[in-house]
């Protein structure tokens, strides 16, 4: 039997606009802003100001998933998202809420305590129960391509053909997720900027988005301050990358791109609803 979320848990003129999903890492270690997010009223300041500057859906992570990452497993990232994310919700209760996470338990929890959508960036390749909580609950579920984990990803971008592989395992991924009953409606596709990826093979996703496109799925894109924009811009801050982060969201107006999930929301609406006016409109 079918749980089905109540709310309408699709971002307001979704599909029409390129909508903003909103990081808040609730870890010590993720590579932007680990540790920032460390008591009840910063976590509660920083959604307000996320819904203040045009934030569509904001995305919980418990568990750093940055290269080198270690797991904490999934009883200590239930006690470290559960209870922020029930005050989230009481205190903002029409805010959407995804969780980043790659754990079933975790994706349970969440789902019984408010939350929206599961982002999982192993798209259910780590821990194949999760399809069956986001069938059970009938929630939008983010796949993403990428290989091996936190420890291991940067060894694991030899591909023969890279495109048409990444779109290969993204095929096999969602073929699951159907044999699993998630509603083909509620699947949203994430190429997987940064994960087992090089420099040229983010700048390949990219470049050919339009093909992942013909999938014809919703499309995310998540490159908000990662490394392959450091190393463009010769700047090792990650918070210094806003202004490269910016270059991608108003690719993903012009190619009508439905979401883009980024740390610094202000500028990224004000950029958006300029490029949304130029290409959209």
């Amino acid at each position: 039997m079918q749980i089905t979320n109540k709310k309408n848990p699709w971002p307001k003129d979704w599909g029409k606009k390129t909508s903003i999903m909103g990081v808040i890492n609730l870890t010590p270690d993720s590579f932007s802003d680990g540790g920032d997010l460390n008591s009840r009223d910063k976590v509660l300041n920083k959604v307000k100001d996320f819904i203040s500057n045009g934030v569509d859906i904001i995305d919980l992570g418990a568990q750093s998933t940055r290269p080198g990452a270690e797991e904490i497993g999934s009883r200590y990232e239930i006690k470290r998202l559960i209870p922020y994310l029930k005050i989230i919700r009481a205190e903002f209760p029409e805010i959407l809420i995804s969780i980043d996470t790659f754990n079933s338990e975790v994706a349970n929890e969440a789902l019984l305590n408010g939350a929206n959508w599961i982002n999982d960036v192993t798209g259910g390749r780590r821990d194949e129960k999760i399809l069956d909580i986001v069938s059970k609950f009938n929630c939008p579920f983010v796949i993403t391509h990428s290989r091996g984990n936190s420890q291991n990803m940067n060894d694991l971008n030899q591909y023969t053909n890279f495109l048409n592989e990444v779109i290969s395992s993204l095929e096999n991924l969602i073929n699951k997720a159907l044999e699993n009953k998630i509603s083909k409606e509620k699947i949203i596709l994430d190429p997987g900027i940064g994960f087992s990826k090089n420099l040229q093979q983010n700048l390949d996703v990219l470049k050919n988005l339009e093909l992942f496109k013909k999938l014809n799925f919703p499309i995310l894109i998540g490159a908000s301050r990662k490394r392959f924009i450091g190393d463009i811009l010769n700047e090792t801050n990650p918070k210094e990358r806003d202004i490269g982060t910016l270059a991608i969201s108003c690719l993903c107006s012009q190619l009508n791109i439905n979401l883009v999930r980024v740390h610094n929301v202000k500028i990224n609406y004000e950029i958006l609803k300029v490029a949304d006016r130029i290409y959209r409109k």
